[in-house]
């Protein structure tokens, strides 16, 4: 018995659907709007990580020893870095690197190069390249090396500068570049499914409506207010099922031309990632159509539908 009522109400439900041609489509346009917002948003996190990644890479802390600092103390300095939880990587640059280094950089610039040959000696100093876990732990990294403790106290003698100061601009950027973009979506997000919400509870309010002598006859017969409700929401999900469908169809080829064309671009293919996590992130979309579908029937059909 449940099986045929089961039944019955998902075929009223498509039959409603059906009926309601023009209403459907737009009902099902803006939800597709909607889906199609939130699943840029995800491939924009995805490009917005990838990008976070790579500067990450390049931002670090420098520590810049001076040339008489013995080499086991900074290697002393480096052991007690690396075992800090906010710590990533610590590279060792030691002076002979840091001139060879240097005379790369100047290979075509004869002045240069004869006035550090004239120096007699090296006047680099080792180097440690500090790397965190997170950019919002170069602070406490900082810190360490700055502040009153005792790591700071003991290698302040050997410590020539530390470029921190010229690099907390580019981390505190990136900060506020995650934290923004990450609002952003999230109010775009909610605007959209608050105006999908608002132009499905109306399409269902006209169903309603226009099926207003079926559900009095469906009443006199006496069919539970439960049994009435239901295919208003197979409607709806019907709506965000499809919305959903449309979305996949457009996005399978964009990412795909992406891929091919502006990797280099944006740092990632987004046709790999899209398919690679089609599950989890067409899962949600789809998800989140089917909530947007059946929080819009519900609405509809509570303030509409007085069975």
């Amino acid at each position: 018995m449940f099986w045929v009522r089961l039944k019955r109400v998902i075929r009223s439900g498509w039959i409603n659907f059906r009926r309601n041609t023009m209403v459907s489509y737009a009902a099902i346009l803006v939800t597709t709007i909607t889906l199609i917002v939130v699943t840029t948003l995800f491939l924009f996190q995805a490009v917005l990580n990838a990008a976070i990644l790579n500067i990450q890479t390049k931002v670090d802390i420098a520590v810049y020893f001076t040339p008489t600092a013995p080499e086991d103390q900074i290697l002393s300095l480096e052991a007690t870095l690396q075992a800090l939880p906010e710590v990533a990587s610590v590279q060792y640059i030691s002076a002979d690197q840091q001139v060879l280094a240097f005379r790369d950089r100047h290979n075509n610039d004869y002045l240069t190069l004869q006035a550090l040959d004239e120096l007699g000696n090296n006047p680099f100093g080792g180097l440690l390249q500090i790397n965190a876990k997170d950019p919002t732990q170069y602070d406490a990294i900082a810190q360490t090396l700055e502040g009153d403790n005792t790591i700071a106290r003991s290698n302040s003698q050997i410590i020539e500068r530390i470029n921190y100061s010229q690099n907390k601009q580019v981390i505190d950027q990136l900060n506020n570049l995650i934290f923004n973009a990450r609002r952003i979506g999230l109010i775009m997000t909610l605007v959209l499914s608050l105006v999908s919400i608002i132009i499905m509870h109306t399409t269902l309010r006209l169903t309603i409506y226009m099926a207003r002598e079926e559900i009095g006859i469906m009443r006199l017969v006496g069919a539970s207010g439960a049994y009435v409700r239901a295919p208003f929401l197979v409607q709806g999900v019907l709506y965000g099922a499809f919305a959903w469908l449309l979305t996949n169809l457009l996005f399978l080829p964009l990412t795909y031309i992406a891929g091919l064309k502006m990797t280099d671009l944006l740092g990632i293919n987004l046709y790999s990632y899209y398919t690679s996590h089609f599950f989890s992130v067409s899962g949600l979309v789809l998800l989140i159509g089917l909530v947007l579908g059946v929080i819009s029937s519900l609405l509809a059909v509570r303030r509409y539908l007085n069975v």
